[in-house]
């Protein structure tokens, strides 16, 4: 008779999920980077001196970093936003309109002089863009939690809407718009509601690190609060999330007008620290880059600020790149395109590996029934 050993082992809580999504992200950039090298070879370029260029644009200097995480602070706080959704099986991609809606409300406050604090006049900011953005995520919300609609296609379609909503602000509304400017924009924002800049000489503010703040506190959210809980059950298993009483319509529009809330803070972030003032597509793309962020990131919060910064760093270093090595500027999107391919791929695998785990350990276990049962048959 087989005797079953009881190996004690030591658990870390969270640790296991989170060795095997930063595994498979870590496992698909290598791979993008190699084929992306490869690519580089072939176009008669040394792919190591290509890849020295790059770091050097994105690290090489004070300057260069503090550009590598301007540029990452959209890509963290829409990324945490997507990768929220995708925990529950939602896929909220409408960052994009969020963005847009989230800097409405912030330009609203933003241009007035209201003779108030900075800190409250930020914060009033803040306040606007969240309402904003929520206000914004609740009709997909409601449309995906009440009545079956595709949250892909209406936040995609909402977000062309929130585009050119924009594009009619700040040229039409009188309060807001700058009249008579070379391009469509809003009036420059008070100084009071303007996000300091952290080192001189450099466009760094604090929105960078507000979005790491809050990519720490989602994960902490969705491993050790019973919200959490509800949210990984419900994109695990809908079925068994609602045989055990998770409220599955009403979890799914709190995640997506959360996630909205979060796409607001980053266009109010882009407009208040960046751009002191809003323009007409002033965040053309970076919604949908989030989407790729949080995909990167398997839609893990801590895999969001990794994945965001690497994108940010391709793209910061890839102008550096281009000039010193003569290497296409679109090469930077095709090594995102190629570790996005290989990190879905190596999930894939990855997936049916485990399955097949599953399976067999199902069949041993079958084996074993029935060697127990056998022999009690013979005992008697």
């Amino acid at each position: 008779m087989n005797e079953k050993k009881n190996v004690k082992t030591l658990k870390i809580p969270f640790l296991g999920d989170l060795a095997v999504s930063f595994g498979r992200t870590v496992l698909g950039i290598v791979l993008g980077l190699i084929t992306g090298g490869i690519l580089i070879a072939f176009s008669g370029v040394n792919p190591f001196l290509a890849y020295g260029s790059l770091l050097r644009g994105a690290f090489g200097s004070m300057q260069a970093l503090s550009n590598v995480l301007v540029r990452a602070s959209p890509l963290l706080l829409g990324g945490v936003g997507v990768a929220l959704g995708i925990k529950a099986g939602v896929w909220n991609i409408g960052m994009e309109g969020y963005m847009y809606l989230g800097a409405i409300g912030a330009s609203i406050v933003g241009v007035m002089d209201l003779g108030l604090p900075p800190v409250v006049h930020i914060f009033l900011c803040f306040i606007c863009a969240a309402i904003f953005s929520a206000a914004w995520g609740l009709i997909p919300g409601y449309l995906r939690a009440y009545k079956g609609v595709n949250e892909v296609t209406s936040t995609i379609m909402m977000s062309y809407i929130a585009i050119y909503l924009t594009n009619w602000v700040v040229s039409n509304v009188p309060f807001v718009a700058e009249v008579g400017s070379f391009y469509p924009m809003s009036k420059k924002f008070v100084s009071s509601a303007l996000l300091p800049i952290l080192m001189k000489g450099t466009s760094l503010h604090p929105g960078p690190f507000i979005a790491i703040v809050l990519c720490l506190v989602f994960h902490f959210i969705l491993n050790y609060t019973p919200f959490g809980y509800r949210t990984k059950m419900l994109g695990a298993n809908p079925h068994a999330a609602r045989y055990a009483g998770v409220d599955s319509r009403k979890q799914i529009m709190i995640i997506i007008m959360i996630g909205a809330v979060i796409g607001g803070f980053s266009g109010a972030v882009e407009s208040m620290g960046l751009k002191r003032r809003l323009f007409m597509e002033f965040v053309t793309g970076v919604g949908y880059e989030s989407v790729a962020v949080a995909l990167l990131a398997g839609g893990n919060p801590l895999g969001v600020i990794a994945a965001a910064l690497f994108f940010a760093a391709l793209k910061a270093g890839g102008a550096t790149m281009s000039i010193e090595t003569g290497v296409i500027s679109s090469m930077n999107s095709i090594i995102i395109a190629l570790c996005m391919l290989f990190v879905i791929g190596v999930g894939v695998v990855d997936g049916r590996r485990m399955k097949k785990i599953v399976d067999n350990s199902k069949d041993d276990e079958d084996d074993q029934e029935k060697a127990e049962a056998s022999v009690a048959k013979e005992g008697k």
